[in-house]
């Protein structure tokens, strides 16, 4: 199986944003040296005091230059936010940067503030994902390719260049309800999930409609699943606990204040009444090195993951000393267990 790191690149109070980008680079670096397999990065745009990468393609190319091994994975680029041919062209320009160690997932994202900064409608969302996807498989795999669509036109374009890896970086797509595992499914690709605005229990319940998906399009063998999970290890419960939930309770409060605004607005009611302890149980998995292996396990049983990337830093402000414990702790006492 293989084992990541997620990370926001994240920016806490009192840090300036040179800072931030120092910290969680040295953190990528630390993945390397404790054995992880990838780091996977997000997008967040106008995300203050929370982020500092909005633009993960550039930081990809930062850390191909520090490492030699980790995969360097996209978790994940926002599709309708973005010239389809420029980032065909960026995508393959860091697969050869990286000599082939790119995974690339993407997704449209569920809060509404992105598309509102960059003056999208929320409800092209979908029609420009898809559209996007076509542009960017034919950009990759067509010498040169004419595109009509709604949104975007091409005449006898050739995109330069082309990837590294053969047809392409491999493809995966982010679903957070029902209906969209199902879609992923049915395109034949990889799943992308996060336990984020979506509960461990939500995951193991919606599982099913992807590899249904999967199977009435008639794709052989079957789908696979990667999935980001915050976690966060410490010699004992009450360190964890005590390291963890004045962040973690940040992010629920202002996740769910920026989905009052959309589509979403019971969760975001939810994500604003919700406890730590209710979080605890069905948002993460904190703990002991003992708890934290025995849950993943159990995850694992649940919804057949084979890529974890685990999530350090929920809510930007854990320090980054005790970040790196965690990961260190992670790498000696959990991984082995999980291979």
């Amino acid at each position: 199986m293989e084992i990541g790191l997620f990370t926001e690149f994240e920016w806490r109070p009192g840090v300036d944003e040179a800072q931030a980008f120092d910290d969680s680079l040295a953190q990528t670096t630390m993945a390397e040296d404790l054995g992880y397999d990838a780091v996977w990065l997000a997008e967040l745009h106008f995300q203050k005091e929370r982020s500092v990468l909005s633009s993960p393609l550039v930081v990809g190319a930062a850390i191909a230059g520090r490492t030699k091994r980790v995969k360097i994975g996209l978790a994940v680029q926002v599709l309708p936010l973005i010239h389809p041919l420029r980032l065909a062209e960026d995508v393959a320009t860091l697969d050869h940067l990286s000599k082939g160690r790119l995974d690339f997932g993407v997704g449209r994202s569920g809060l509404p503030g992105h598309y509102t900064g960059f003056n999208i409608p929320f409800n092209e969302s979908r029609e420009r994902f898809d559209e996007t996807l076509e542009i960017l498989l034919k950009a990759w795999t067509e010498d040169r390719f004419t595109y009509e669509g709604k949104y975007f036109q091409f005449q006898d374009v050739c995109a330069v260049s082309k990837p590294y890896q053969k047809p392409h970086p491999p493809l995966r797509i982010a679903a957070t309800t029902e209906e969209s595992y199902a879609a992923v499914g049915r395109r034949g690709l990889p799943i992308f999930l996060a336990v984020r605005t979506s509960s461990i229990s939500e995951l193991k319940r919606f599982i099913g409609a992807y590899h249904a998906g999967w199977r009435e399009a008639g794709h052989p063998g079957r789908g696979e699943v990667g999935v980001i999970v915050p976690v966060y290890v410490a010699d004992t419960a009450r360190g964890a606990r005590e390291d963890t939930e004045a962040s973690t309770m940040h992010f629920y409060r202002s996740v769910g204040t920026a989905l009052l605004e959309g589509p979403r607005r019971e969760v975001g009611e939810r994500f604003r009444r919700m406890s730590f302890d209710e979080a605890s149980k069905d948002f993460g998995i904190s703990g002991t090195p003992e708890l934290v292996t025995e849950r993943l396990l159990e995850f694992r049983e649940a919804i057949g993951y084979t890529k974890l990337a685990v999530w350090m830093n929920v809510g930007s402000r854990v320090p980054h000393e005790r970040v790196l414990a965690s990961m260190r702790l992670f790498a000696e006492r959990v991984a082995p267990r999980l291979a």
